[in-house]
């Protein structure tokens, strides 16, 4: 029996593996093609191998690793200020009807307005440090995560929730044991979608006004015209960003455990 749970596990990890694998290494390999065999200038796409040798170069510099630690910790207080206000906010809005006549419309207004054209404001109102990069990562990861909330409470089974007041459940007793727990598939998809825009939204700040970062690195071998470096970062980044996503979803199997995934 045990035998027969192993193999069903091996063969969802190479069920799960293999396909993605493949496409990445057939996909590495037309580039290799495409850039070794002069169809594309090598200044504009640098093969693979030439960009593995740049990030093989690249990690044995400190200036290197604190980039990577700048970016990475303006992304991780970021996400922890706008998803942490998301859900907040969006619970509030969800549960209080007055809260979400008064706020949810501006909100939806902050949102629609292009976050780019608020970077330079940040950077006046808060100067040239780490705040205005740390609070432009939250303010683009704050209205996925606010969304998923106001939508997952919305989800709430009616009949559920009557038969829970029918036994005297207190409205604290019916979020806990079942609006918040019926919400909570909804709640992670909006945080997975969250975690990438926190990153997008520290690169931006540093893109704008910016002195150290992973971004300062792209745009410093974007003008000195060396594309292995800056793919070599731009790949690091694709790295940082997909461990943190696996990172969100393994908390999301283990918390919402009796969720049924797609493939599972």
């Amino acid at each position: 029996m045990r035998s027969r749970r192993s193999a069903g596990r091996r063969d969802g990890v190479v069920a799960t593996i293999l396909p993605p694998a493949g496409t990445v290494l057939l996909l590495l390999g037309f580039w290799e093609l495409v850039s070794r065999g002069g169809i594309v200038d090598p200044l504009v796409l640098p093969a693979p191998t030439e960009v593995v040798d740049a990030l093989s170069g690249l990690v044995g510099q400190p200036f290197y690793w604190d980039a990577v630690r700048v970016t990475v910790w303006e992304a991780a207080a970021g996400f922890a200020i706008g998803a942490g206000t998301g859900l907040v906010l969006g619970t509030m809005i969800a549960l209080i009807p007055f809260v979400r006549r008064a706020i949810y419309p501006l909100a939806v207004a902050f949102q629609t307005t292009p976050q780019v054209a608020l970077a330079p404001l940040f950077l006046v109102w808060f100067g040239f440090g780490l705040t205005p990069r740390i609070l432009f990562a939250a303010t683009t990861c704050f209205f996925p995560v606010l969304v998923s909330v106001i939508v997952g409470l919305g989800t709430t089974d009616p009949d559920a929730r009557t038969l829970l007041r029918s036994f005297g459940a207190s409205r604290w007793q019916q979020f806990r044991k079942l609006a918040w727990p019926s919400a909570l598939p909804i709640v992670f998809a909006g945080i997975r979608t969250a975690v990438p825009l926190a990153l997008i939204g520290a690169l931006v700040g540093e893109f704008v006004g910016g002195n150290e970062g992973m971004g300062v690195l792209i745009m410093t071998f974007n003008q000195q015209l060396d594309m292995p470096q800056a793919f070599a970062i731009i790949a690091s980044l694709a790295i940082i960003g997909l461990t943190a996503y696996r990172l969100v979803e393994l908390a999301d199997r283990r918390i919402v455990y009796w969720q049924r995934r797609p493939g599972e």
